[in-house]
């Protein structure tokens, strides 16, 4: 099998389709047969600079979808044949893989799989910021920032879903259309900070119930003054950079809450529960990937397979879809597929063709 491998940091160009043997699973464990693998910003971060729970040489990759070729001794609720997804699996840009068998969830017939494999990290992303770090409820005023980006869309979805409203942020005039399609009631267009004012104007004064920010130090100030009292900040764009505060700065009572997937989803059961809650938001019609973008494997003229890498992003394998727009203007989501026959549902809207950027959870910074 072959796998998408760096050696040490640096631009895509480090990224090698080398050939592994193949894996064989050990106890607990479940081969896979990879069909979709998303791409996500801590990928690229892994590739491009020393990360403390990540090193070189590796495998990248950490999402995707695939169907089960072989179970380890005492892999238990799975079956060859299967069809499974997973949102966190170090090594995932790869043909084959093993994987312990707790961290798959079986994928349902109705959903292809390319949009399993585009759910997953985002969906549970977005569905642990509605529901743990601040439930939406019905009248609820949220802003999203990167609202045109994979998470922002995956979120207001999930917001529209659960009965609140949505004030979203972009970078650009050109991506305010595509956050109102995903059901957006306002999109302002701004870089940085100073959209306090604009906030608190479009909700009587009061400000937000919650503000589900990822763009990094920035914002982080004007998502805090664009709260009601008692509100919610929830910051998740780390990976951008980190602000600098006292807890003496939060304004108004508010929250301020780091929101990490795996505490969402800290048990088997809980990760069954909470992924067929996205599943069920994708049956219901409520949940649907923008895909965007699919890359297909190239060969040199040698006949060596190789990826066919985007030009600011690279992070792909065989085939690949996307989803969302970045502030680079290009689609922020990726999947490789090993299958690129098997197409999930057209998006709503057309999006901008090859070179990706992402941030965190594969949201955009835009």
């Amino acid at each position: 099998m072959h796998a998408i491998f760096v050696r040490g940091h640096g631009g895509p160009e480090v990224m090698t389709w080398t050939e592994f043997p193949d894996p064989v699973p050990g106890p607990g464990e479940a081969a896979v047969r990879l069909r979709a693998a998303g791409v996500n910003f801590m990928d690229t971060g892994v590739r491009r600079m020393p990360v403390p729970t990540w090193s070189v040489p590796t495998i990248l990759g950490v999402e995707g979808m695939g169907v089960v070729t072989a179970l380890g001794a005492g892999a238990s609720d799975l079956a060859v044949g299967d069809r499974v997804a997973w949102y966190h699996h170090k090594g995932s840009y790869a043909e084959r893989l093993t994987i312990p068998a707790r961290s798959l969830v079986r994928v349902p017939d109705e959903i292809d799989d390319e949009t399993a494999a585009a759910v997953m990290m985002q969906g549970l992303t977005a569905n642990h910021f509605t529901t743990e770090t601040y439930a939406i409820q019905t009248g609820d005023t949220a802003v999203v920032h990167a609202a045109a980006g994979g998470v922002g869309l995956t979120l207001t979805q999930m917001i529209k879903a659960r009965g609140g409203t949505v004030i979203g942020l972009v970078s650009r005039e050109d991506k305010v259309p595509v956050a109102k399609a995903a059901g957006a009631e306002h999109v302002l267009v701004s870089s940085g900070g100073g959209f306090e004012d604009q906030v608190r104007d479009l909700t009587g004064g009061q400000g937000a119930h919650v503000v589900y920010d990822g763009a990094g130090p920035s914002t982080f100030r004007s998502s805090q003054l664009s709260l009601r009292r008692h509100g919610v900040h929830a910051h998740y764009g780390v990976l951008i950079g980190n602000p600098k505060f006292s807890p003496m700065d939060l304004p108004a009572s508010i929250l301020l809450s780091y929101p990490a997937v795996a505490d969402h989803v800290p048990t088997r059961e809980a990760l069954l529960h909470r992924a067929n809650e996205v599943f069920d938001f994708v049956r219901k019609g409520q949940l649907t990937p923008l895909i965007g973008q699919r890359y297909a494997r190239r060969r040199r003229r040698t006949g060596t397979p190789r990826p066919r890498i985007p030009p600011h992003h690279g992070e792909t394998a065989p085939a690949a879809l996307s989803s969302g727009v970045s502030g680079a203007g290009w689609p922020s989501k990726a999947v490789t597929s090993t299958m690129p026959g098997r197409s999930a549902k057209r998006a709503r809207s057309r999006l901008p063709k090859p070179g990706i950027r992402m941030s965190r959870n594969t949201a955009s910074t835009g």
